[in-house]
This record gives structure tokens, C-alpha cells and sequence, in this order.
């Protein structure tokens, strides 16, 4: 099918399980931030599936083709998997700048990175049991990891990316071996600092990927625009990402109106075209949507195109968030009508 349509990752969390007004009024948390579910510890699993179950029904019914979870268990998108590793003391956090450059706690590492066991698998399979249509899950990616963490172990910040960067790859083996069809590895750092994504984080997220056959996507965006509402108008860090044995890369075009000819230095893989405005509380027309994935097509064949919103939308009213996506996935109807998929 052309224009398949999916979420990056995250689906807004019911205002029943988390205190929204508080996670909108933070950076996003590296640490656990546990005082921000609204369900007493002995219920919160039941919840969390009750939520899940809703954010997946919520995608099924926009008519998404590629369905996730939602990352509905999560505070954010990596603090739930790198709080789970051994080497980091969660009960003394560190402290490391933000991409916005404020100081965040974040995990300290005092030794070695290694997962203990997976953290996602189950995650996945609850997915996979409450729906039929192809699933993706997302994993933090180890040099974005390693930003947000205190390194008071390993000799340099590239060590520590490596050893992240085997525990992610383990992560994404179980995945593929619990039945995920996507696995995103998502890589925001990469833009936020990308002398330091050359000098080393390439080569953590191929580490990551070593040996994987299954499909993987890597996503790299600006932030969330909950928190980030300044964007440039190009990447400054992305066409290196041809050298990435990811088959998919997921980037933003609609709140930053990105100059799509720099997809043109991306031949090989499929795109994920960021097509939803985040910043933007109206829900587009189609017809918005489908001219954003236009201005993308002089440089993406039609048959490498996903539609997609910028970044996850965790932040925004599910009501909005889901008249964007039935605007999404309306788009991708009308882009099949005129190209014949």
C-alpha cells in the first residue's frame, strides 16, 4: 500500500491517569517520575492497560495502518528503559543540560551499562493481543541515552554510548522475537547536538542495529513543541543518517515548513514525513496535511513515503489528536487516489 499511515510513538494519556498539568510543566523526566500517575501503585498496571486498550482502539478507529502502544506506560520516552539498566543509581540522579539547555536530573551512571532483562517485550505482546493490523514499538537510542545521563564511570561519553548501545540491541532482538513488525530507536540528540552525533553517535546507533534483520526506523525531530516552540528550518544532523543501516527515518517537515530537497540525500530508505503540526491545537484539513507530503515527493519516490505526525503527541488534547489523525490518514486516501495505491 502507498502512504501507510502511523504515530511516531505517543498517544495523549487519559487526564484519569496522569496529572497532564504537571507533565506539561516540566521538562520531560529522565529519572522515574512516579508522582505524576494519578493511580495508586497496587491499580496502576490494570490502568495502564485500560489506557492502552483506549489509545489503541483511538488509532484503529483514525484508521492508522501501523499501531504502537501509544508509550501510555511512560512518563517519557526513554526515562522508562534507561532507569531499567544496570550501572545506574536511581535514587541519587545526576544532573545534565537539557536540549534547551536548562539543567534536568537525569540517570547516573556508576557502572557498567547492561540490560538486565527486557523492558518492552510485554509492552509489545499486549499490543500485538489487542489488535490485527501491523505493530511498531519505540526504544530510546544510546547516544540520545547518553546525553541524558551523568557519567561518573565510564572514561569518556562515546564509552558509555556503546554500552548503551548493546543493551538496545538486545532490546530490539527480544522485540523482533516477540513479533514486532517496526522497532523505532528514537535519536532526538542527534539533532540537538550533532558534532557530537558525528563524532560518535552513527556508530552507536549502527552498534544498536548490528545484526538486526527486522524493520527498524530511527526518529530525530526538534523537540516536543509543548516545550520547544522555536524550530529551524532545516536539520543539522540528518543527512548523515544515510549511513544508517535503519530502514526507515521519521522526521518533521509541518511546524518547522522544513526545505524537503534535503530528503533527496536519503535515496535508500523509507521516509516517515512528519505531516501534523503539534504546536498547532486546530486540526488540519486533509487537505493541508496532503499538501505537506506533496512538497516532500519531488525527493521521496511515493513508494518510500509514511505519513505521520511530527513527533509524539503526548502533550496534546486526545481530542485533537484525533482529528488529526482521522485528517492524516484522510490525506493518505487522497494521495493513493492520485497516484494509484
Amino acid at each position: 500500500m502507498l502512504f501507510p499511515t502511523t504515530l511516531v510513538g505517543s498517544f495523549p494519556q487519559p487526564d484519569w491517569l496522569i496529572d497532564r498539568e504537571k507533565l506539561a510543566g516540566r521538562f520531560p523526566p529522565r529519572v522515574r517520575a512516579r508522582e505524576l500517575w494519578r493511580v495508586a501503585e497496587p491499580y496502576l498496571e490494570q490502568a495502564w492497560n485500560d489506557a492502552t486498550l483506549l489509545a489503541i482502539r483511538a488509532q484503529e478507529e483514525a484508521g492508522l495502518d501501523i499501531i504502537t502502544d501509544g508509550e501510555i506506560r511512560r512518563e517519557s520516552y526513554s526515562n522508562r528503559f534507561a532507569t531499567a539498566l544496570e550501572g545506574i543509581d536511581i535514587d541519587n540522579p545526576g544532573t545534565a543540560l537539557d536540549r534547551s539547555g536548562h539543567p534536568n536530573p537525569v540517570p547516573r551512571i556508576v557502572g557498567r551499562i547492561r540490560r538486565k532483562h527486557a523492558v518492552e517485550v510485554d509492552d509489545l505482546r499486549f499490543l500485538k493481543a489487542h489488535t490485527n493490523r501491523r505493530t511498531k514499538i519505540t526504544v530510546p537510542g544510546p547516544f540520545t541515552m547518553s546525553c541524558q545521563a551523568q557519567n561518573d564511570h565510564y572514561p569518556s561519553a562515546e564509552a558509555a554510548a556503546m554500552d548503551y548501545a548493546e543493551a538496545v540491541n538486545a532490546e530490539i532482538r527480544d522485540l523482533f522475537a516477540a513479533g514486532a513488525d517496526i522497532v523505532q530507536i528514537d535519536e532526538p540528540y542527534m539533532q540537538a547536538r550533532p558534532e557530537q552525533a558525528r563524532q560518535y553517535g552513527l556508530k552507536a546507533l549502527n552498534a544498536a542495529l548490528d545484526g538486526i534483520t527486522g524493520t527498524t526506523a530511527v526518529h530525530i525531530c526538534f523537540g516536543y513543541a509543548a516545550i520547544i516552540h522555536a524550530r529551524p528550518s532545516g536539520y543539522s544532523f540528518l543527512p548523515e543518517l544515510r549511513g544508517c543501516s535503519c530502514r526507515q527515518v521519521s522526521i518533521e517537515t509541518a511546524q518547522s515548513k522544513l526545505d524537503c530537497s534535503v530528503l533527496a540525500q536519503l535515496p535508500d530508505q523509507q521516509i516517515m514525513v512528519g505531516c501534523i503540526d503539534l504546536n498547532d491545537m486546530t486540526v488540519e484539513t486533509p487537505e493541508v496535511v496532503a499538501a505537506r507530503i506533496r512538497r516532500a515527493l519531488p525527493y521521496v519516490d511515493k513508494e518510500r513515503v509514511i505519513l505521520a505526525p511530527d513527533c509524539g503527541m503526548k502533550y496534546l488534547p486526545r481530542e485533537v489528536a484525533v482529528g488529526k489523525l482521522q485528517a492524516m490518514v484522510r490525506a493518505a486516501q487522497m494521495l493513493r487516489a492520485e497516484h494509484g495505491g
